[in-house]
């Protein structure tokens, strides 16, 4: 049975359709190919068996997908009969038809029939009640290596819950786009919520699974509960690899170049400023109606279903920069997010009493950047109050890396 199974999956995959290219930038700047990054998904063999005959639980959204055909993994497991009782779907639902910050409810499945439970909806965490019946829980979803997205909050309250009902998560590990970098300021946990839970910088330099062993490492969990982890790890990776994402890992992260500038623009979600959200190319662009006559640049924020409803400045023309077409290749050589965006903009608008909104400090994880800017500090003397909290946490990291 386990081989017929096998072989169907190989089949219905195709040999040839079950990797992703990785790419890795020389001193010239052109790029090399270099192995096929292989994600956890894309080796059946390494968990598929594992799930047969058991009640399968699955943490997942669009990007769980198998190959270059972009199957969703639901959706094939359940062609190949694994049992799959319960979905677990985190912000933006299941199927990635909610927008940003919209609560998501529970519902049922249309294609499979499959209860689907919200994790961004009355709760964050699945209950007991939510997990009766499951045999074993596995997560697939594809993080961009911020603290502030929102993936790794669901991960910590899946873990939780998995230890306290005594199950196994499985994890189908994927790439870290941002992987290459290691920076910002450390979360103060006074501070903390559903947009930073953890004493990390804000790119924080590791793969779902290598986070999931850092959060059980540390004794994050509540009442410093251990998960029991097994991990299904990428093939031919490090963190220094470049990775064009399949799928969009949300509705606002629409492009690979928003992907790479998430870290740094998405800071602006702290301000009276848009950051392009209500327009097709959000966290590409900044601006603001008051800068008008300092920036040449222009773009109007809109209502747009599916991904900004109401957006910053809907509806008002906004002035400011246009990054659709900077050099992202400038963040890897740096290895740092760029802070010069929100100095300079900070600097030019005319309201700085209003710039800043109570989310910023949430999204830096203390008030501390924010009183820096305000008082007029410099980017060299905000980059040297992150020591030596962002020193200890490389130091930590090494602990839990799974690749080079």
């Amino acid at each position: 049975m386990k081989f017929i199974v096998h072989f169907a999956f190989t089949l219905m995959l195709g040999l040839a359709a079950i990797t992703s290219t990785g790419q890795v930038t020389g001193q010239s700047g052109t790029h090399k190919k270099t192995a096929q990054i292989i994600t956890g998904a894309d080796q059946p063999n390494a968990y598929l068996s594992y799930l047969h005959n058991k009640n399968v639980g699955m943490v997942v959204n669009p990007t769980s997908i198998i190959g270059n055909r972009k199957m969703p993994l639901v959706d094939s497991l359940v062609k190949l009969s694994i049992h799959i009782t319960k979905i677990f779907g985190p912000e933006h639902g299941f199927r990635g038809d909610a927008s940003n910050g919209n609560t998501v409810n529970n519902s049922v499945d249309s294609k499979t029939g499959i209860p689907v439970i919200s994790l961004y909806g009355s709760k964050y965490k699945p209950s007991v009640s939510d997990l009766k019946g499951i045999d074993v829980l596995v997560f697939d979803i594809q993080d961009v290596g911020t603290r502030f997205y929102t993936y790794i909050s669901t991960l910590h309250y899946v873990m939780e819950a998995c230890a306290e009902n005594n199950l196994e998560l499985v994890i189908l590990d994927r790439p870290n786009p941002n992987g290459y970098c290691v920076d910002g300021p450390i979360l103060d946990t006074a501070y903390r919520s559903f947009v930073g839970m953890h004493p990390i910088p804000i790119m924080h330099g590791l793969t779902i699974a290598e986070y999931a062993q850092m959060i059980n490492g540390e004794g994050w969990l509540k009442n410093h509960v251990q998960c029991r982890l097994k991990i299904i790890k990428l093939a031919n990776y490090n963190h220094q690899l470049s990775y064009t994402l399949p799928v969009n890992p949300s509705p606002n992260l629409n492009t690979a170049q928003s992907i790479l500038l998430y870290p740094s623009i998405c800071l602006f979600e702290g301000t009276t400023l848009s950051l392009g959200r209500g327009t097709l190319f959000p966290f590409q662009v900044v601006g603001h109606p008051a800068l008008k006559g300092q920036y040449n640049f222009s773009f109007t924020p809109v209502s747009m279903p599916g991904m900004s409803e109401n957006p910053p400045q809907k509806n008002q023309i906004c002035y400011g920069i246009d990054l659709r077409n900077y050099n992202v290749n400038q963040l890897k050589q740096s290895g740092q997010l760029n802070l010069s965006w929100l100095l300079s903009l900070y600097h030019n608008f005319p309201d700085k009493l209003h710039f800043f909104n109570d989310y910023f400090t949430r999204l830096t994880g203390s008030k501390k950047l924010r009183e820096q800017i305000e008082a007029g500090l410099n980017e060299q003397a905000i980059r040297q109050s992150w020591e030596p909290g962002l020193s200890r946490f490389k130091q930590l990291r090494k602990k839990y890396l799974i690749y080079p």
